[in-house]
């Protein structure tokens, strides 16, 4: 876990009136993978909305930032997360960079779900893309890839059965928070839910 004056300092930071992102960006990007998933899952819902109200405009977001262009296509890239809804709390997201794709500067991403009651809900497929408008990336459960990659769970739409309730009509959008953590903010039918979450990339 974080050392005590690094998870403590960063706490601090967020409860701070105006949250000053290079301080934060600096703290992770000190820390090792495994310190930034336990601090990631220890911060609660109004901190992740303070976060993410402060990470607009501070870094842009590529989508060669969650996957980065050494890895092969169709490798899986782990986010590991906490989001703030009542369930499901602690979750990844995997992303892979499509055959064809140019590694620096893709134009989508495929990726899915991964938490503890998959096999009930569904993968929660999606496809990544950038913003034509902000410095940051969209991500799209209306729209799901054609194929999954080996080793990945069968692609299933999510406008049926209990995936509809989780995924179904959702749009994502992901700010950037430091070298490894972004935040994202989630959307159904084009309304925000109020409802945010955190994750750290593995590598």
């Amino acid at each position: 876990m974080p050392s005590d004056s690094a998870a403590n300092e960063l706490d601090a930071r967020l409860r701070e009136k105006s949250i000053q992102m290079k301080p934060v960006a600096a703290l992770l990007d000190g820390l090792t993978h495994d310190e930034r998933v336990t601090w990631v899952r220890s911060v609660g819902r109004a901190e992740q909305r303070r976060l993410w109200q402060a990470a607009a405009g501070f870094l842009p977001l590529s989508l060669a930032d969650l996957v980065p262009a050494s890895h092969a296509a169709g490798d899986a890239v782990r986010h590991f997360g906490r989001n703030t809804l009542p369930a499901f709390t602690h979750f990844e997201k995997r992303f892979c960079r499509p055959s064809g794709e140019d590694p620096r500067s893709p134009r989508a991403l495929h990726g899915f779900n991964f938490q503890s009651l998959s096999w009930l809900t569904g993968p929660g497929y999606f496809v990544a893309s950038k913003d034509p408008d902000r410095p940051e990336v969209l991500i799209d459960y209306r729209e799901v890839p054609g194929a999954a990659p080996p080793g990945w769970p069968a692609v299933r739409r999510n406008e049926q059965g209990l995936a509809r309730f989780v995924y179904g009509f959702m749009l994502d959008r992901l700010r950037r928070v430091s070298e490894h953590v972004t935040i994202g903010s989630a959307a159904r039918n084009g309304r925000e839910l109020g409802s945010w979450f955190l994750l750290t990339r593995e590598t």
